[in-house]
């Protein structure tokens, strides 16, 4: 088994009452459980001839809608504060380039990887990993850029060029910086990792493969995990999932059934030579992000550097 950055690179119940009464039963359409005081009714109306379905089975069935009902919510709730980043490569530095100069889709440039990453704030950090954007922050040529496509609260989708202005390849974090003038964006809900329990439910969002907004589902598989860090160091405490993370999905969150950021997408284990995903897949806690995350915006690197 390997393990891979997720970065995708294109090269290398209710209780009833007894009485139940069908002298005043209500006109509805749908199927699901219509409730008048303590009285339970029911209607079968594509043939009233016929038996109804069994009491249990209408149970079931509103209570699965229910949590469909809940997991498209979440899902629609959570994903405008969610981003796709590209990683590309001009053919040469634009003679007008300046610091704050957006690359355009129509110059000559090469998509070397995509990945994702979610809103901090309302000021445009945008929160991702560090193998991401890695080949943009050690660039020395000029050449090296990112996209950065967002949407906004009222459903807008943009792109603005995502400046680096921190990272922390130990814990494989960096922040980047939009310019979101004009457009009002929908920071991520951040939660907590410490009262995690293994088996409770987890979302991932993200765009695997450059599919963007993907929603996978899973629960929590194990705590406290170490994954390797771009440093050669380790990542301790990191979060394990079965929800399914593949390459493009790096710097995406993991939320829980609230919707609050439990944590960084990051990495998984492959099955060897396949390069297909073995359901054991990691997350960075977002307890760590949160301590990690303000040093980079202020000073640009982490606090361990800066003592």
């Amino acid at each position: 088994m390997a393990l891979f950055s997720l970065q995708n690179n294109l090269f290398p119940l209710l209780m009833l009452n007894s009485s139940f009464s069908t002298k005043t039963l209500p006109s509805v359409t749908t199927r699901r459980a219509t409730v008048f005081g303590s009285t339970l009714l029911f209607l079968n109306l594509s043939n009233l001839n016929s038996t109804p379905l069994a009491l249990p089975q209408l149970l079931l069935d509103d209570e699965l809608q229910q949590q469909e009902d809940r997991v498209v919510q979440l899902f629609q709730d959570t994903s405008l504060s969610v981003v796709f980043i590209k990683d590309i490569e001009l053919a040469k530095v634009p003679k007008a380039f300046s610091k704050g100069a957006v690359v355009n889709e129509d110059e000559d440039e090469k998509v070397e990887g995509t990945g994702s990453g979610f809103i901090w704030d309302k000021f445009g950090h945008i929160v991702t990993n560090y193998h991401v954007v890695s080949k943009m922050a050690t660039d020395t040529s000029g050449l090296q850029r990112c996209k950065v496509f967002l949407v906004d609260t009222k459903g807008n989708s943009f792109y603005r060029e995502g400046k680096i202005i921190g990272f922390d390849p130990a814990y494989d974090l960096a922040v980047l910086k939009v310019d979101v003038d004009g457009y009002e964006i929908k920071p991520a809900n951040l939660g907590q990792s410490n009262n995690l329990r293994v088996g409770q439910s987890c979302f991932a969002i993200g765009n695997p493969y450059g599919y963007e907004n993907t929603l996978t589902t899973g629960v929590v598989s194990g705590l406290g995990r170490e994954i390797p860090s771009p440093n050669g160091g380790a990542i301790r405490g990191a979060i394990q999932t079965d929800a399914a993370i593949n390459a493009g999905n790096s710097g995406g969150p993991l939320i829980n059934s609230y919707g609050h950021v439990i944590g960084v997408n990051t990495a998984t284990f492959t099955k060897k030579g396949t390069g297909m995903s073995s359901g054991v897949n990691f997350a960075i806690p977002i307890d760590t992000v949160v301590k990690t995350v303000p040093y980079l915006i202020v000073y640009g690197t982490p606090y361990s550097n800066r003592f």
